[in-house]
């Protein structure tokens, strides 16, 4: 079964490559990134 989830930011606490880190010390981020890209048609790590 596949699985969606939509999150949603609040309160604008987001920034520009706020994973960066994150990607560099846990690949499932990237993983994670590249397998939305390829759902949606588009690079979402950028």
């Amino acid at each position: 079964m596949t699985q969606f989830a939509f999150v949603f930011p609040g309160q604008g606490s987001q920034t520009v490559g706020m994973l960066t880190d994150m990607a560099a010390s846990y690949p499932i981020v990237e993983e994670t990134f590249a397998e939305a890209s390829a759902a949606l048609g588009y690079d979402c790590g950028r």
